[in-house]
């Protein structure tokens, strides 16, 4: 009897290994049809664990796609774009790292020659390179009729790359080039067979002027508040986002006879470089409510955003465009903020790098959007010098003493005469408690700075914002860290407590007759 069941047993094993053994053969064989049909994974190739338009999103746009032989399929040409795309990804990580890897992929063996010596030439000077495309314009100029090649334009290639030599940063350039391309379908890929400079033609497009003299008008009449609701500081388009709170509030500033609210945006919360649309729609409500209560809005993009590398310019790019573009025709938009006081990261990250981005993105939102001015809020205004010949009016910040302000803000006027400045941040914290017992101010301390600070600003014709609306009950961890002594302060600069209740400095703010 036991012999038997011995018996049995071992024919269940055989059986069952036999089994497992044909469906690894099985499947093994299924992975490898996939593979031939499908081709490999362009994006693990890159050894990416995100897509291609998370790490590198150039605005490219095919002016023309008509060819005299075989149609362009829209197909054919998404991969083209595509692995295009991928090609110049490839080419600036191989630079920055002075590694080929990659370069295999998107180019053809006699177009990777040059490439690869360039790479030892790197290595052997101790140079590398941070490179990006912010623009391509591309036009077909032939596509076979077996598509297997084409061969292309590509006009008015915005380029910037910074050298660097061992850890120093020797040069940065910006240029604009134009190419002929050709491409080869090799192996189910399209590869780079030449890439050849060609001259850039005359650009015949018509230059739209900028509008932007009745915004600046309202801009240096600006009597407003930087905005949070008293429930979510720092997150206005969060989970408790409500437009009836959001218009009760509006109803609240317009009353104290203010026409000017600053929001901010924070790049993370609004999907990066993929804006969220919800996101979008909340922002579209608090315009629409700004509009009902007649008060114009002047919105800070890249709230907490702090990286400024090159390699990053195309998503950031991709985010302001989307929300420019979505934004820019409401009648309730006063301007563009480009970041909040981006001279703190001036050590942190490099003093150029921050300029260099702050530039750029300048440039690129004169072109999105005609109409409205730009500006960026500096921490002080010993910072607000910096670029002020690309702004269009200058914003500061002043939390020190009174007594003070007048000469800083005459030195500022003195050294850029011809923009209007707006004061975008001020104010006092009524916080005089245990971790603030001998440096705080009560609320009749705060009442007392803000009696002084707008007598300055009324006698000068100032503009100005003043911080803010409520006291809060909750300020996050990101905004001041956890030490209470510096995070304290944070929860009492409002006109009105965290209940509604109006505080002494509330009538000091309050224009009763609007200007």
């Amino acid at each position: 009897m036991a012999i038997k069941l011995n018996k049995v047993f071992y024919r269940t094993i055989l059986i069952a290994t036999f089994l497992a053994i044909n469906m690894l053969i099985i499947s093994g064989i299924g992975s490898a049809w996939a593979f031939m049909n499908t081709g490999a994974d362009k994006t693990s190739m890159l050894h990416l664990e995100v897509p291609m338009e998370d790490v590198y999103k150039p605005s490219l746009e095919w002016i023309n796609t008509e060819n005299p032989g075989r149609p362009m399929e829209i197909q054919a040409l998404g991969e083209i774009t595509n692995d295009y795309m991928n090609a110049w990804h490839v080419r600036n990580i191989a630079y920055k790292k002075n590694d080929p890897y990659g370069i295999e992929d998107f180019y053809t063996d006699s177009a990777r020659v040059r490439l690869y010596d360039h790479i030892d030439a790197n290595k052997k000077n101790n140079n590398w390179y941070k490179r990006t495309t912010l623009n391509h314009n591309s036009s077909l100029d032939f596509y076979t009729a077996d598509g297997t090649m084409v061969v292309f334009k590509d006009y008015n290639v915005e380029e910037y790359q910074e050298i660097y030599q061992g850890e120093e940063l020797i040069l940065k350039e910006k240029d604009t080039t134009s190419y002929q391309v050709m491409m080869l379908l090799e192996d189910g890929f399209w590869r780079i067979r030449h890439l050849k400079e060609i001259p850039t033609p005359i650009d015949t497009a018509k230059i739209v002027k900028r509008t932007i003299d009745k915004k600046l008008a309202k801009v240096k009449n600006i009597k407003g508040i930087n905005y949070y609701p008293k429930d979510s500081p720092w997150d206005t388009f969060g989970k408790k986002f409500s437009d009836s709170i959001i218009n009760r509030d509006f109803k609240i500033i317009q009353e104290m006879g203010l026409n000017t609210i600053r929001v901010f945006i924070q790049y993370e919360d609004f999907g990066k470089n993929r804006v969220d649309y919800k996101k979008l729609a909340l922002l579209k409500t608090l315009l629409d409510t700004a509009e009902e209560n007649n008060l114009e809005v002047l919105i800070t993009l890249f709230d907490f955003y702090g990286d400024y590398d090159v390699s990053n310019w195309t998503l950031t790019h991709r985010h302001a465009e989307s929300i420019i573009k979505a934004m820019k025709d409401h009648p309730a938009l006063l301007g563009w903020d480009i970041k909040n006081e981006p001279d703190l990261d001036f050590d942190s990250r490099g003093k150029q790098r921050v300029l260099s981005w702050l530039e750029q993105m300048i440039d690129n939102i004169k072109k999105w959007d005609k109409n409205h001015p730009i500006t960026i809020g500096w921490s002080s205004p010993e910072a607000g010098i910096e670029l002020a010949d690309k702004v269009d009016f200058v914003s500061y910040h002043y939390y020190r003493e009174p007594k003070d302000y007048k000469l800083a803000h005459n030195k500022l006027r003195a050294l850029v005469p011809t923009k209007p400045k707006v004061l975008q941040e001020y104010g006092m914290s009524s916080y005089k408690g245990l971790w603030n017992l001998y440096r705080g101010a009560d609320e009749q301390g705060q009442l007392a700075y803000y009696k002084q600070m707008q007598q300055i600003l009324k006698e000068d014709n100032i503009p100005y914002m003043f911080w803010t609306l409520y006291d809060f009950k909750k300020v996050p961890s990101s905004v001041a860290g956890s030490l209470p002594w510096k995070t304290k302060k944070q929860h009492f600069f409002g006109c009105l407590d965290s209940l509604g209740n109006k505080k002494p400095v509330y009538h000091e703010l309050a224009n009763k007759k609007r200007e």
